[in-house]
């Protein structure tokens, strides 16, 4: 009886287990139809439904870490972040050998500066890859940021371990130490550093550094001194012994070592361009006296090769004190002349040729420019808007035509915007409206508010009684931009007449003739034709003998445009073109 009950229980249990591998089987076959069908549905865009369906498979199974993995991304994109965390630590937890998920769980914890659990993950991605150099690093930067310095230099030696001893290394080392009270520690990893590298003076420069930071300052001034016996000009120990000096030193030996940086051979740009900063922010502060600095910048400037980057600053502290242009222009010369690349001098000089209307110098320069700097679209601009105020416009046109093949989506839109206005405006001068209409729609396109094509472009159109609708509705928006600009107001009045709504273009040819201190023929000319639409001839003739003599002062005899003028007046009525 007690056999045949042993043999039932082992039958149903052989039943079950088969009953559960059925069942498990079952899970997984649904579970990974569910997840490819959600992924399918990922690569076609369709995010509602792939989250889901892969919601839908961790009810199906929650022991596969990559439907966590997904929905975490899910989560983080509707900025639901606990959700989208646990998710990830799912993730993790269920794989922990898959090294992305570990990662984005390191970062997403160090983004809520949750440094604990952040070094665990990272100590735990180590662990599995020892190669992972980037990691160790990470756990360097968050040690520091806990000053965990003895983590930190753990973490170091470990680095150095795969590495090799390195300058960085021992220089956070070395600090790291000193952090610590550790001085001795600290001075004993430069010394090391030194020793490896015996014929390297910089090497001792660093080793008399840790020396001072600690406390044996005598010691460490004795080794700069050694190296400035050996090289004067060695930058590193320069620098730091200057800065020792402001700190603890005499003003004079302050001021010798400057001068001595400033002019050593093996100083950088950067270095000379600090230290004139620093001098100049002292030099304003102490009430603005310039003697010293001019000094000092003359010095550098003596110097060759010529240092641009100083000469540049030493332009902008002679603009800063408001020093005569010629002054400023000697020093710009220079600095093309020996960089003629140098785009920001060039620019400097252009504006001072362009304030001092010399065209022909604007013209030269930007000529210049454009074989050292053929990507700057600014000397395209400014040597066609010289030429073009030369009158001329051919070569004007060359110029613009030329800088169009350097803009790009980076472009300053108020430049590009001028090129196609004075563009048009040169198309139009030589008869070609077709693209002149073409280059104004481009001005427009770079900046919709561009007021000066706006008006020049309507006023074209209303001269040839084209699409007067359009015009009128660009001219609107320059007398809304400047409701007291003659030019703009004078545009308006005069596409209102053309459109015979003469009661409108009175009220803006009035507007027009209060605002204009120095009132022009055309504009005269306009307002007498306004006035005889509106039934007031006697003021027309008036205005139409106003416009004839200013047309005089600016015309010949024989102009056709002092020939219609007159044919009004004596006719005493509108002539139509």
């Amino acid at each position: 009886m007690k056999r045949r009950y042993t043999i039932i229980l082992l039958v149903v249990a052989l039943v079950c287990t088969a009953v559960t591998a059925q069942t498990d089987e079952d899970t997984s076959r649904k579970y990974d139809a569910f997840f490819l069908e959600a992924i399918n549905q990922r690569v076609k865009g369709n995010n509602d439904a792939a989250f889901d369906l892969l919601r839908h498979c961790v009810d199906i199974d929650s022991t596969k870490s990559e439907a966590w993995y997904f929905l975490a991304q899910y989560y983080d994109a509707l900025k639901e972040n606990d959700k989208a965390q646990r998710c990830v630590e799912k993730a993790a937890s269920l794989d922990p050998d898959i090294s992305t998920y570990q990662e984005i769980l390191a970062n997403l914890y160090l983004s809520k500066q949750d440094y604990p659990k952040a070094i665990e993950v990272l100590n735990r991605i180590y662990e599995a890859n020892h190669d992972r150099e980037d990691v160790l690093g990470a756990l360097v930067s968050i040690y520091e940021d806990q000053q965990d310095y003895k983590s930190a230099i753990q973490t170091l030696n470990r680095l150095e371990v795969m590495e090799g001893r390195s300058t960085q290394f021992s220089l956070k080392k070395s600090g790291y130490y000193t952090q610590l009270g550790n001085k001795k520690a600290a001075i004993r990893e430069m010394q090391k550093l030194a020793n490896q590298y015996p014929n390297d003076l910089n090497y001792r420069g660093l080793y008399a550094q840790a020396l001072i930071n600690n406390g044996q300052e005598e010691k460490g001034l004795d080794i700069y001194d050694e190296i400035l016996e050996q090289d004067p000009d060695n930058r590193f120990t320069l620098l730091a012994l200057l800065q020792y000096e402001q700190k603890h030193g005499d003003p004079d030996v302050v001021d010798s070592l400057m001068q001595r940086v400033l002019v050593s051979k093996n100083a950088t740009s950067q270095d000379r361009v600090s230290l004139m900063r620093q001098e100049i922010a002292e030099s304003e502060q102490n009430g603005g006296d310039s003697t010293r600095v001019l000094y000092l910048f003359d010095r550098m400037l003596e110097q060759k090769p010529l240092d641009a980057d100083v000469a540049m600053l030493c332009v902008a502290y002679m603009t800063l004190k408001n020093m005569p242009r010629d002054t400023i222009t000697v020093v710009l010369d220079r600095v093309i002349a020996e960089t003629p690349d140098n785009a920001a001098a060039r620019l400097q000089l252009v504006d001072y040729a362009w304030r001092d209307q010399d065209m022909p110098r604007v013209v030269s320069l930007c000529q210049g420019a454009r074989l050292y700097n053929p990507d700057e679209m600014a000397f395209y601009y400014y040597q066609g808007v010289a030429y073009y105020q030369q009158d001329k416009l051919d070569e004007a046109l060359n110029a613009f035509q030329n800088g169009i093949g350097v803009i790009t989506q980076d472009s300053d839109p108020d430049i590009v915007s001028d090129f196609y206005a004075v563009m048009g405006d040169i198309y139009h001068q030589k008869g070609f409206d077709k693209e002149a209409y073409a280059a104004y729609d481009s001005c427009l396109q770079w900046k919709e508010d561009n007021v000066g094509c706006l008006n020049n472009y309507a006023y074209y159109l209303s001269e040839t009684g084209q699409q007067l609708d359009k015009a009128e509705q660009m001219s609107l928006k320059t007398v809304k931009a400047e409701p007291k600009n003659a030019t703009f107001l004078d545009t308006y009045a005069w596409i209102l007449f053309r459109q015979k709504r003469y009661a409108e273009a009175k009220i803006y040819i009035d507007q027009t003739l209060q605002c204009d201190s120095d009132t022009s023929a055309v504009l005269l000319e306009h307002a007498g034709d306004i006035y005889y639409h509106v039934g007031n001839k006697q003021q027309a003739v008036e205005y139409w003998k106003q416009a004839l003599e200013r047309t005089r002062q600016t015309v010949g005899s024989e102009d056709n445009r002092l020939k219609i003028i007159a044919r009004k007046i004596k006719l005493k009525k509108y002539v139509k073109e």
